[in-house]
């Protein structure tokens, strides 16, 4: 079992920056892959950006340029530093986890990661 919670959302304005926190407890599997997605009221989650053992990473189209996933495997800690936010940007920011480092296409899809968190909220005023 893997136990993910996530830290520093916030509320913030357009133009800001924020870095969101999960640090994973339990079994740490050596191939493995992390995620964020987010989901936004009345709107189905989505995948942001994710990461696999291997470092390779993927990002949506919609963040490309603002976000930037990264993980500090001592810590046990995946990070997501967001800049430029945009109102669009408000969503409840989910951290995932997954036992196999899944090929980059599919980092973005829910189906590789059995691990999920309880969420931050990201809030972004105009």
């Amino acid at each position: 079992q893997v136990q993910l919670v996530e830290s520093g959302g916030g509320s913030v304005q357009a133009g800001g920056s924020l870095r969101l926190s999960c640090v994973a407890s339990g079994y740490i599997y050596r191939s493995y892959c992390m995620g964020w997605f987010r989901q936004a009221p009345g709107k189905e989650r989505e995948g942001v950006a994710g990461i696999n053992s291997d470092g390779v990473t993927n990002y949506a189209d919609s963040v490309k340029g603002r976000f930037t996933i990264s993980q500090d495997n001592a810590k046990k800690t995946l990070y997501l530093q967001i800049d430029n936010l945009k109102p669009e940007d408000t969503a409840m920011y989910y951290c995932a986890a997954g036992a196999s480092s899944y090929p980059q296409s599919w980092l973005l899809s829910p189906l590789p990661y059995p691990y999920w968190g309880q969420g931050t909220q990201v809030t972004v005023s105009s």
